[in-house]
């Protein structure tokens, strides 16, 4: 089983920027705790981060040709005006879960709607960095019922 994690813009910088929104646990610390979660459920992940919206794009169309089995997806600021985004998502068929660090419905009005929420399976928010391991678990379950 082969799932592609992308994080979008910023997202490399959690730990550095606000604080008391993402919390003191920087970008590395979350790879680390991915490739844990990973083994233990013996899961093969690759992780990419990308701050350009083209580079997300090519990156989950890459991931068809590849024949992952699935996406979990930060799209960061894109989360709310990237229907580019949106689009490539829709195109690939494998599970896909949207994952946000903060609950954002509690936060600025503009982050309340996600433009690329639609075009995944499930969405997660507001469970900092665990949330990811969260949609690991998620994913690796919708993947073993198709199968």
């Amino acid at each position: 089983m082969r799932i592609l994690i992308i994080n979008g813009p910023n997202i490399n910088f959690i730990g550095i920027r606000e604080k008391q929104i993402y919390g003191d646990e920087g970008f590395a610390k979350l790879l680390k705790m991915l490739e844990q979660k990973a083994k233990e459920e013996g899961i093969e992940i690759e992780t990419f981060q990308s701050n350009g919206e083209g580079e997300i794009i090519d990156r989950i169309q890459k991931a068809y040709f590849e024949e992952m089995d699935g996406i979990i997806i930060n799209p960061g600021a894109y989360t709310h005006y990237s229907y580019a985004i949106c689009d490539a998502l829709a195109s690939v068929e494998m599970p896909k879960i949207e994952v946000h660090i903060s609950n954002v419905h509690k936060r600025e009005e503009f982050r309340h709607v996600s433009v690329t929420a639609p075009a995944c399976t499930g969405q997660i928010v507001g469970l900092g960095l665990d949330g990811y391991l969260y949609a690991l678990e998620a994913i690796k379950s919708m993947i073993s019922k198709q199968k």
